[in-house]
Order: C-alpha cells, then structure tokens, then sequence
C-alpha cells in the first residue's frame, strides 16, 4: 500500500471539480422543485458504486480495445481541459442530456455524479496515482457529495450564487493547470 496524502489530496481537488456537487446544487434544486424526492445516501452509494466499478474495469475495457492508459490519459487530459474551459468561460459544450425524470439514481448518480468526465478522470488519474489513492479520494469525494445533496438548500443559503460562481471559476482554472499537467506527463511516452 503506497498511501500519500499529496496524492489523495490531488486526486480529491480533480475528482472534486469535475464531479462539481457544487456547481449542480441549481441542477438538484430543479429536481427538488419538481416535486421529485432525492435521497442523498442512495444517489451517493449508487454513485460510488459506478465509479469504483469503472476504475477497477475501466483499464479492462481499454485493452479489449488494444489501447494503453498513457494513450487514454492524453484523451483524458484533453477531455478535462475542455471541462476546464467550460467552468472558466462559462460555456457549455458538454450537454447532459439524460433521461427525463426525477429518481436519485437517473439523473443524479448518472450522470450528474457518475458521469463521463469522472470516467475519463478515473482513468486519467490511474496513469498517475496509485489506486488505493484514487480510491481513497474517490470515496471522500462521495462522502461530501452526500452531505452537499443532503443540505442542499441550505448551502444555497449560505453560500449564495455569487459564492458557487466564484467556486467554479476557481476549481477550474485548478483544473486546467491539472489537465496540462496530465497531457505533458503522458505524452512523451507515446511520441
């Protein structure tokens, strides 16, 4: 077990802004809104359970593909610049356009939560960190987007618009210094 406490805590701030519980409290409070009911314990288990699934087979998935984790890490980089770009800028070039409904597992846990970026992520991060990190951050991550679903409006309150909009700005330029330095790590190996 090769634990660090730099590399969890890495791991946990790029997890942390492409997961984004804080920048989707308006996408939660429209599900609230529409009379739907959200459980923060099973939107979170469900959640953890879809993203650990993904990073114990995700490299599985690739070879059957015939492509490495450096290869999948460039995509991966580029993939998370974008969202950077996207959080920055404030435009959207990703859609989430899941299923209509109210449920805690659709579209909440996915793919709010659990989405393709976080996958990307995972596997990103996997060319970098050790696993038991990535794991570590991972559930930590999940353990603050139960409690940010759980109080929710209350967050609203305290924090304000203003506060969330300066949490994005933030979280992605942290972001897009990461995905540079994703891009730069891994690349050099398959030139």
């Amino acid at each position: 077990m090769n634990f660090s406490v730099i590399q969890i805590t890495s791991a946990f701030m790029v997890l942390f802004a492409i997961i984004d519980i804080l920048g989707s409290i308006p996408i939660i409070l429209n599900i609230k809104k529409k009379s739907a009911v959200v459980h923060p314990f099973r939107a979170s288990a469900i959640a953890l359970i879809i993203l650990v699934a993904f990073l114990f087979m995700g490299e599985g998935v690739l070879k059957l593909f015939n492509v490495d984790i450096q290869s999948f890490a460039v995509a991966g980089a580029l993939v998370i610049f974008i969202f950077a770009i996207e959080m920055i800028l404030d435009v959207e070039i990703f859609r989430n356009k899941g299923p209509e409904g109210s449920s805690s597992i659709v579209p909440l846990a996915f793919p709010l939560i659990a989405g393709p970026g976080s996958f990307t992520t995972l596997l990103s991060l996997r060319a970098e960190y050790a696993t038991e990190n990535i794991l570590s951050a991972l559930i930590l991550n999940l353990i603050f987007v139960y409690f940010v679903i759980k109080s929710t409006s209350k967050i609203e309150k305290i924090i304000g618009e203003g506060g969330i909009y300066i949490l994005r700005k933030f979280f992605g330029i942290i972001l897009l210094a990461i995905s540079v330095k994703l891009f730069t790590s891994n690349i050099g190996s398959l030139l």
